[in-house]
């Protein structure tokens, strides 16, 4: 994937994720498009490694659903740890 659809992605995920967990995220659209690039690197291994799915690839409906899960995962690590 390229520059440009990694950021397409993860604004999709991290709205999407924000979007089901409102009241956890700091606001901003930079850390809307890193937490959902974040989420589909950690979709991603999380996917691969547990489940056997395959990696975050390419633009498409597996891809994510697979970001989304792995931002809203960040998203409830950061409000159990990080969130002060």
């Amino acid at each position: 994937m390229g520059i440009v659809s990694w950021l397409v992605l993860g604004l999709i995920a991290g709205a999407v994720a924000r979007y089901l967990l409102p009241d956890k995220a700091p606001p901003g659209w930079i850390w809307t498009i890193g937490l959902g690039i974040v989420g589909a690197l950690v979709g991603g291994f999380l996917g691969s490694r547990l489940l056997g799915t395959g990696d975050v690839t390419g633009f498409d409906l597996n891809s994510i659903v697979t970001a989304i899960v792995g931002a809203v995962i960040c998203l409830l690590i950061y409000d159990r740890f990080l969130r002060k």
